[in-house]
């Protein structure tokens, strides 16, 4: 193979655009010392990435992938949780839906008046202009 067109490449990978992605990061990755599969023949990087894209030497999916993790600044693992959660069993949702049924539980009653003046207590009271006079 004298030359290396997109023709010959293009049935290998899809979208011309993910062969040039494909290509140029493979070129990248000889230009760093990664070792050839073909023979060079006197050719460039880019050139030597497309017939090794068009000799099929690397699965597209496999240097999708590698492009992907090159690029990537964050990699997320996924860390076990530090406690699970326990199942709720039936008597317990039968508690919850029963008030009476958990004496354990109990509530505070609040009049409206003393409500009122819990809440006038946490807001300052707005100045006036003849309070400030």
């Amino acid at each position: 193979m004298a030359r290396v067109t997109v023709e010959d490449c293009i049935d290998k990978v899809d979208n011309r655009f993910d062969l040039v992605l494909l290509a140029s990061h493979r070129a990248r990755l000889i230009s760093s010392g990664a070792p050839i599969t073909v023979d060079r023949d006197n050719d460039k990087n880019p050139v030597v990435a497309l017939r090794e894209i068009a000799d099929e030497r690397f699965a597209p999916e496999d240097m999708r992938e590698d492009l992907i993790h090159s690029l990537q600044k964050h990699v997320e693992v996924d860390e076990p949780e530090s406690e699970a959660v326990p199942a709720m069993t039936p008597s317990a949702s039968k508690n919850l839906a029963d008030p009476e049924a958990s004496p354990e539980v109990q509530f505070d009653r609040m009049t409206e008046e003393d409500l009122l003046r819990g809440l006038e207590g946490l807001v300052p009271p707005v100045e006036t202009e003849e309070e400030g006079e």
